[in-house]
């Protein structure tokens, strides 16, 4: 039996290499030996002191798994495949194995390569939990030998504290896989550290699994039976050799195809391609780890940047879109979770800034507050992590660290100002919402304008000011019941600012308000109205008489009955001497929002006497300003005259000249304000003057009616005037 022969004494060479391997590898160690002891930095973290004195070590999530438990959240900061520590030429060296969150030396990220580790250093593991500071010590193996004090702690005298810990090192080599762990242990040696390899219930993958082994093992064998002999022997060993090689190389070269074209890709900067072949390779292979680092660089590549054009196109529902493509992408390449959702977060607070108007753009009231309040709260969650995470994308895709850092910019911006504004803002919607509570919306008006006088950079105060005077408005005339210019007013209204919307709800469900379907209604009617469409109007009204609002829908069909009326009767009294007289009580009476068919109806009458008008608003005008001036010189009514128990000549001269001054001026302007808006605003100050003054005084009489008799009170009034005209 040659075969069988031949076949052990491959077997024994094979056991002369191992045993050589082996004790090389034991000459190599023992000419330092090296000690590293990990001291935890963080005190509350009750973590343990690691003592490391076996090479390389593997970093892993494994390797802290018992602290699971405990800090479970933190431990999933950890990488299966995270760090190694290895030994070389005396030093310690310590390397990033493509983590996601990150190996750090004295803060400092660590990048492509491996650095040495000093005495004092502090290093960290995925972010601030597991941290710790180095410490080496070094003993030759002769000091060993000759028993010799040295810095390095013995390993028998190691205290138990460390056995809580169980660690699993890195097999970086073939050689140190099976040249390390495989040593038989010698009988009475030494107990190790607590960093001797230990059973864990789940094997930490460190490198991708070895393919065709069964192919090598096949060589050597047919290898072996080569040993002399019959020549015959050696031609057919000849050609099952070659014939294996040929089926090896065949298979190796199909089998590695999908990541030959992988590589080729990435080559050529096909990055979309490359990405597409990662995933496929991923579904294959989950657990490689240098595939899923190759397979999240691909996908930043091919994305990143199109994602960074459409953002700063404005596009962020494009840009959106991208990052749910990357999503898909990420169920196989978990690396890429935190990525985008930093990508995410920035792009929402450049469509943020956007809708502003721009970085330099105010804080607006009701529009920005909730949206500026979130962003800023994620990203003061953990900055350091956010700020990890978009270096690593930056290191991926260097156009995107400018860019980035433009947008940090603007976040900070935002930060100054929120701190600010939004307290304001805060404030100003809690009186909005306590003011309306008590239905005092007028006590809103000099808080909104001090607010706007205080604060010019919070934007959308003018907004809120507008609709509170609307709000105000509708508030006013929903008391008085005015139907046609409450109607008009709620239809017309569009409030925007959100308690003043949901105020309008609330009258309207009390009753206070016309429903939506009543307004349908009347709206219909009024734009009969408005095209001269009267029979048509009325009867819309007339439609309204059995709803709640019947009572308000009757006074406004009587209302633009008259208007129709007087339409009428102004026509037939063209040729008469008082045409302009009528003509100007009628269009004094005429709404104009409402009436607008009547207003363009009677313009060109109007300018057919807008001569005759301008010389009558004139001498209105005159006397009115005349009587305001004798008035004023001779000194306005004052609190005695007001309380006398008869009516002076004195008083009575004041309130005649106040009387007439109001009167005058009021019909100048009423007819400048029909024929020549210009002239009426240059005359609204005098007008306005008088106007005040006659108001306050009626006031003040109205005040004694508990002093002054009733009918002299009313004779007093009636001197100054009737209000109404």
């Amino acid at each position: 039996m040659q075969v069988g022969e031949k076949s052990t004494s491959a077997v024994d060479i094979h056991a002369q290499m191992w045993a050589g391997l082996r004790q090389t590898n034991r000459r190599t160690r023992n000419e330092t030996n090296l000690t590293l002891t990990l001291t935890p930095k963080s005190g509350d973290a009750r973590l343990d002191i690691l003592v490391i004195s076996k090479f390389p070590f593997l970093v892993s999530n494994a390797t802290f798994s018992r602290y699971k438990r405990e800090h479970g959240e933190e431990l999933s900061n950890l990488s299966p495949l995270h760090a190694s520590i290895s030994h070389k030429a005396g030093l310690a060296y310590i390397e990033d194995l493509g983590s996601s969150q990150g190996t750090f030396v004295d803060g400092v990220r660590l990048r492509e390569h491996a650095v040495p580790l000093q005495d004092g250093v502090v290093i960290a593991f995925g972010g601030k939990h597991f941290v710790y500071e180095v410490s080496i010590s070094r003993q030759s193996a002769s000091e060993s030998a000759e028993g010799g004090a040295g810095p390095a702690v013995p390993e028998a005298s190691q205290p138990q504290a460390y056995d809580k810990t169980m660690f699993m090192a890195a097999p970086s080599t073939f050689l140190q896989v099976f040249c390390d762990e495989d040593e038989p242990k010698r009988e009475g040696a030494a107990p190790t550290t607590a960093l001797v390899p230990a059973a864990t219930s789940k094997p930490v993958a460190v490198a991708r699994p070895r393919r065709f082994g069964g192919v090598r093992s096949l060589l050597s064998e047919l290898a072996s039976l080569d040993d002399g002999g019959d020549p015959r022997r050696k031609w057919w060993v000849a050609a099952a050799v070659a014939s294996v090689l040929l089926t090896f190389g065949l298979t190796v070269y199909f089998w590695n195809g999908t990541e030959r074209d992988l590589k080729g890709a990435m080559a050529r900067g096909d990055y979309a391609r490359a990405t597409g072949l990662a995933g496929q390779l991923l579904e294959k292979h989950p657990e490689d780890g240098e595939l899923e680092a190759l397979a999240t660089d691909a996908a930043l590549k091919a994305n990143v940047p199109s994602w960074l054009k459409k953002v700063r196109a404005r596009d962020f529902a494009g840009a959106q879109g991208v990052l749910t493509g990357m999503s898909d992408i990420a169920k196989r390449d978990t690396d890429l979770i935190p990525m985008i959702s930093e990508l995410r977060w920035l792009g929402d607070l450049e469509s943020s800034i956007s809708r502003r108007g721009g970085p330099a753009a105010p804080i607006r009231i009701y529009a920005d507050e909730d949206s500026v309040e979130q962003l800023i709260g994620r990203w003061n969650e953990d900055t350091g992590e956010h700020q990890r995470a978009l270096d690593r994308i930056a290191s991926h895709v260097p156009q995107f660290g400018d860019w980035y850092a433009e947008a940090l910019a603007h976040l900070r911006r935002l930060q100054s100002e929120s701190t600010v504004y939004l307290p304001v803002i805060e404030r100003l919607k809690a009186n909005i919402t306590t003011e309306l509570g008590r239905d005092n919306a007028e006590a809103l008006e000099p808080i909104l304008k001090d607010a706007e006088q205080k604060y010019p950079g919070l934007g959308g105060l003018a907004g809120v000011r507008q609709d509170l005077k609307r709000y105000i408005d509708i508030r006013r005339e929903a008391r008085t019941r005015k139907t046609g210019r409450l109607f008009a007013l709620v239809r017309t209204a569009h409030l925007v600012t959100p308690p003043f919307k949901q105020g309008l709800r609330e009258l309207t469900e009390s009753g206070q308000l016309p429903p939506a379907n009543l307004l349908q209604q009347y709206e219909a009617a009024t734009e009969a109205w408005k095209a001269g469409k009267t029979d048509e109007s009325f009867a819309g009204l007339q439609k309204l008489s059995s709803s709640p609002w019947a009572e308000d829908a009757g006074k406004e069909l009587a209302r633009r009955r008259g208007v129709a009326a007087g339409f009428a009767a102004l026509h037939a009294a063209r040729t008469s001497g008082d045409f302009v007289d009528q003509l100007l009580a009628f269009r004094t009476s005429l709404d104009s929002e409402e009436d607008v068919y009547f207003v363009h109806a009677t313009a060109p009458d109007l300018n057919q006497q807008k001569d005759t008008l301008a010389a009558r608003a004139r001498d209105d005008m005159n006397r009115a300003s005349g009587l305001w001036q004798e008035y004023r010189s001779g000194g306005a009514i004052d609190a005695s005259q007001r309380v006398e128990s008869s009516i002076s000549d004195q008083f009575r001269t004041r309130a005649r000249l106040l009387a007439e001054a109001n009167r005058n001026v009021q019909q100048g302007y009423q007819i400048y304000w029909q024929i020549d808006s210009a002239r009426a605003a240059q005359w609204a100050p005098l007008r306005d003057e008088i106007e005040s003054e006659a108001a306050q005084q009626r006031s003040r009489l109205q005040d004694l009616s508990r002093v002054v008799e009733p009918e002299l009170l009313r004779t007093k009034l009636a001197l100054l005037g009737d209000p109404g005209k």
